[in-house]
């Protein structure tokens, strides 16, 4: 809102007030969950932290309630008709509304301002900002519906507006739905058949149980998360080189959530994996996490290519474990958060020993550990000895060069060097000087003759090397590495109870400077009030298709507050009780009427309830690009289901290779069978997305992606009807269908849609089939196998492949 409070005209009625408000409230206001976020989104950006336009800050009631500078009230405490903010605020006078720009505010956020100011206008801190507490259960009045605890939050919210949720899905919908959600790809028809058959609740929960064991699970939820660490294997920039052993890191996070790993754990060997009490080569590689973002082999400015490198840092770290925007506080304190630039910089303090990627001459010092420190001393050693070798052999070289003819000195500069060398060198050289040359060029042979005798080098992506004694760290002036403000010490964001930590005093021959350790233990306290809350609430998401607070990465006051703020609370509470086994959580959510709900609602629940809020039905969601793929792979028989190891490469058209600077580079060429595996196993190129992944939404992976967007555009259809690789696919489901049930084209027809719908197939769908090749080559010319071919392409596309429900 721009400058406040001019002069005051025609009061509000109070009739008004009153009909506005109870119009819309439908319940008590909350200033934390309510409140807060419209004046955040509307207020603050003239009367808040950083500006105060009218000497109003919506952030402190304090100026609010008292006289303002125009000698007007703007908030009159349980006096809504009184207060110069209703009266702006509702005013159809454009030239006094407020906010001056954008739209007006809604009835909807008029009504909740009304509400609040009339129950006296109270303050309390912001929900994210307070620890979370274990709830009480609500009562609710069906007692039979609840499954799980978590239930009795959903349904007294439900029955609260004097509703009923929906029905509960068809066996045949939640088998799917769950094969999907949990491992990522879909069932077999007979297994659906199978578990419909014999459907009960019993049966339902072994099936839960048995994929929440199955180790394709890890494959399905490292993905998610590899999103929110901004996970890719190339540095970006023109050259977009490779980050060697980038898919260890990928590996590690698959086998964390395969294996249940406490999450708490799963946070200290990423943030401290290389100074924990007891350090693993999983731990090691889980220090990958800070070797993931994007690295310039040649900045303009050092300095600032260095700030930025933990500036990303400071970004992911903040955002996928604490779901605040801390990096917003780089240059000036935070415009809505409570956290200041010295909050910002007392985290960089925590991470100043970690050493850039790289240099543009050696990339492998700083961040490729050796798991074997002896067997890489060898090699060190080896190529130690190679490189004084090569120096004294050059010396004779270039010795002997300089007496050759011009025309030969010029070959040596080319390609052609050694052969010429391999002929001529001997004729410009003494026997004395030769011989020793001969010995040396033995002496290279024995090398590499004892360097494959040696077992490989077993290395990972990681923090190889730091700075145990970092410099002094400073809130930087604008955030300009150049210019110095106040000097800082490690500390936590105060919002969050803040406190400088003692950092211990390091050996002489220590290998780091000892303040990750402190940074993962507190991220990973049973006490910190985010991290909890933010990982049970990226699970829901997963489940629903939203979490219970909208914006994951983003719990401050311009994120969305949560819709169910003590089911949120209950399930952090919960996890810390089971020792931060995720799989507890997935298990409930699961095993819930929440989550067995069907998709499909009577007119009143839509109407009362469009974006279901309330969650009184199952939200109808799109498969993302790795589960489409990894279906299509799995309905025509052609998945490879092999685990873990490097990344392959998926053929790619010469077109799109060429919109790389440099055509075609680094992008290598996998077997068929490589091909065929998971979509997980993909090679992540910054600069060479895969085109089917990239239509289906795959995420930009320069930043933390907290939610992929789910779009419909006409790149999808393209690229699932008229690529190579989705015709070879089609090609390969008719194989199939023709080995289940034989050349019958009804048969056939009707086993295509089977498999790929994972159900049985309608009569009339099965003669839309069979209509569709008849007609193909009746009146297309079309080959029997290129119709039946098409058949299948149509089967792979309809809408019930893609759509969970």
């Amino acid at each position: 809102m721009s400058v406040f409070f001019a002069r005051r005209t025609v009061a509000i009625s109070t009739f008004l007030l009153s009909s506005i408000g109870s119009a819309v409230s439908g319940g008590e206001v909350d200033f934390a969950s309510d409140v807060q976020p419209i004046l955040a989104r509307r207020c603050y950006a003239c009367h808040g932290p950083d500006q105060q336009e009218g000497s109003l800050r919506f952030d402190d009631r304090s100026t609010l309630v008292g006289e303002a500078d125009s000698g007007l009230i703007p908030i009159a405490p349980g006096k809504a008709a009184e207060s110069e903010l209703v009266r702006r605020i509702t005013t159809k006078d454009e030239s006094e509304r407020m906010p001056p720009e954008g739209k007006p505010l809604s009835e909807s956020e008029v009504a909740i301002l009304i509400d609040w100011i009339e129950s006296g206008a109270n303050y309390t801190s912001h929900w994210a900002f307070q620890p979370p507490t274990q709830p009480a259960l609500p009562s609710v009045t069906n007692r039979v519906w609840p499954q799980q605890p978590l239930d009795n939050f959903v349904l007294a919210r439900i029955e609260g507006r004097g509703l009923e949720p929906a029905s509960q899905a068809t066996a045949e919908e939640l088998v799917r739905r769950v094969y999907l959600d949990v491992i990522g790809l879909p069932p077999s028809p007979e297994t659906v058949e199978s578990l419909s058959r014999n459907w009960s609740h019993e049966t339902y929960q072994r099936l839960v149980d048995r994929l929440l064991a199955d180790p394709a699970f890890g494959e399905r939820w490292a993905r998610n998360w590899l999103d929110v660490v901004r996970f890719a294997e190339t540095n970006s920039f023109e050259r977009d080189g490779v980050k060697p052993n980038a898919w260890k890191y990928r590996d590690y996070v698959i086998h964390a959530f395969s294996s249940d790993k406490p999450y708490d754990q799963f946070i200290r060997e990423q943030i401290a994996g290389d100074e924990l009490d007891t350090v693993t080569d999983e731990s090691l590689t889980a220090t990958g996490y800070y070797r993931l973002g994007i690295w310039d082999d040649e900045p303009a400015d050092p300095l600032q290519a260095e700030f930025d490198g933990y500036d990303d840092l400071v970004t992911t770290t903040s955002q996928a474990f604490l779901a605040l925007t801390l990096n917003c506080a780089r240059c000036h304190d935070h415009k809505i958060d409570p956290l200041t630039q010295k909050d910002y910089y007392g985290m960089v303090a925590f991470l100043r020993d970690v050493t850039p990627y790289g240099t543009r001459g050696d990339q492998r010092t700083n961040s490729q550990i050796d798991l074997d420190p002896e067997l890489a001393k060898e090699y060190d050693d080896l190529a130690a000895r190679r490189r004084a070798i090569e120096r004294e052999s050059r010396q004779i070289e270039q010795t002997a060069i300089k007496q050759m003819p011009a025309a030969d000195q010029r070959a040596t500069e080319s390609p052609g060097r050694r052969k010429l060398l391999s002929e001529k060198l001997q004729q410009y050289v003494s026997a004395e000087t030769w011989e020793e040359y001969s010995q040396l060029q033995g002496e290279l042979e024995q090398i590499d003759r004892k360097k494959r005798q040696l077992p490989p080098r077993r290395t990972v992506l990681g923090l190889a090397k730091l700075t145990p004694r970092p410099k002094q760290t400073y809130v930087l002036l604008r955030g300009n590495p150049h210019s110095d403000g106040a000097a800082v010490e490690p500390a936590f964001p105060k919002l969050l109870g803040g406190g400088v930590p003692p950092v211990p005093t390091r050996p002489e021959d220590a290998h780091s400077a000892g303040r990750r350790r402190i940074l993962a233990d507190w991220l990973a306290a049973n006490d910190n009030w985010l991290t909890a809350r933010v990982i049970v609430n990226r699970i829901w998401l997963h489940y629903f298709g939203r979490g219970i607070v909208r914006s994951p990465n983003n719990f401050g006051l311009m994120g969305e507050p949560p819709t169910h703020p003590q089911m949120l609370d209950f399930l952090a509470t919960e996890l810390v009780r089971n020792r931060w086994h995720l799989k507890s959580i997935h298990r409930m959510i699961l095993l819930s009427s929440t989550y067995q709900l069907s998709s499909r609602a009577a007119p009143r629940l839509l109407s009362e309830d469009p974006a279901n809020d309330l969650f009184c039905r199952q939200n109808v969601r799109r498969l993302s690009a790795e589960q489409i793929r990894d279906s299509v792979l799995a309905v025509t028989q052609q998945l490879n289901e092999q685990q873990y190891g490097r990344s392959m490469y998926p053929a790619l058209s010469a077109e799109v290779l060429a919109s790389q600077s440099r055509p075609g580079s680094g992008w290598e060429q996998s077997s068929a069978s490589d091909q065929a595996r998971r979509s997980i196993y993909i090679h992540v190129k910054r600069s060479l997305p895969v085109p089917l992944l990239s239509a289906f939404d795959f995420p930009e992976t320069d930043i933390s992606c907290e939610a992929r967007f789910l779009t419909t555009q006409p790149g999808q259809a393209l690229s699932m009807l008229n690529s190579q690789w989705m015709q070879q696919q089609a090609s390969a489901l008719l194989r199939r269908v023709q080995r289940d049930v034989g050349e019958s084209l009804p048969l056939q027809a009707q086993r295509c849609l089977e498999v790929t719908l994972a159900r049985p197939a309608e009569p009339e769908d099965v003669a839309e089939l069979v209509d569709l090749v008849r007609r193909l080559q009746d009146e297309h010319d079309m080959s029997q196998q290129a119709a039946r071919e098409a058949m299948c392409l149509v089967a792979l596309n309809l809408n019930a492949f893609f759509y969970l429900d």
